[in-house]
């Protein structure tokens, strides 16, 4: 089954809809963003999740912050999971204590080009739980870009390595991917927006395009 993570959740309404609908993840993003929330209502919008649902796990997203500051509202938020979207080392997700997931912007790469750093990323971290994210790489943006990348990179990838996919992926076009590409997961924000606020209809409509494709496997 494919796990689906819908990110840049900023009210408890939308959150809770979304874990109602059969998500697997709730990205908050703590980064500089239109989607950016404060740790109180990250704090907030956890809770809610958990207090509906045990099986959801809460996702911070961080871009380039000390690893004592992403502990620290962990923590204070009680995240499950932690995604870095910056330029972090895997040197550095060694700092992090919670689960990680580990963006990493995609443009003309060879697929031996991120075998190799996904390979060193399971020997930096072979007892700490990670997954890398495949997003594209938009100068002067960490993420949220709605822009998707080549599928056929991410189908070669996918073989070898568990692995997210964000970027460009909306409810028309997710079955698709799901179909070529065979991900570990899936991640959207934009393209469950109207207007640049999380539309609730649609996330059911991503949800629902996901689970139809999983059937179609």
């Amino acid at each position: 089954m494919t796990r689906i993570k819908i990110c840049g959740i900023r009210c408890k309404a939308h959150a809770l809809a979304a874990v109602e609908a059969g998500v697997d993840f709730i990205g908050l993003v703590f980064a500089p963003s239109p989607r950016q929330v404060s740790p109180a209502q990250a704090r907030e919008i956890a809770g809610a999740v958990k207090k509906s649902s045990d099986a959801i796990k809460v996702v911070g997203v961080f871009v380039n912050a000390p690893s004592s500051q992403v502990n620290e509202l962990a923590d204070f938020c009680a995240l499950d999971w932690v995604q870095l979207s910056g330029d972090e080392s895997w040197e550095y997700c060694r700092e992090v204590i919670r689960p990680v997931i580990k963006a990493i912007r995609i443009d003309q790469q060879s697929p031996e080009k991120l075998y190799a750093e996904l390979s060193a990323g399971n020997k930096l971290l072979p007892t700490q739980e990670f997954i890398a994210l495949l997003d594209s790489r938009v100068d002067g943006k960490y993420g949220g870009t709605g822009e998707s990348f080549n599928w056929d990179l991410a189908q070669e990838v996918a073989k070898r390595f568990p692995v997210i996919i964000a970027g460009g992926l909306d409810p028309k076009n997710v079955g698709k991917l799901i179909k070529k590409v065979a991900p570990w997961g899936v991640d959207v924000s934009s393209g469950v927006e109207t207007g640049g606020v999380k539309d609730i209809v649609k996330i059911k409509t991503f949800i629902e395009a996901v689970r139809k494709a999983d059937e179609r496997k």
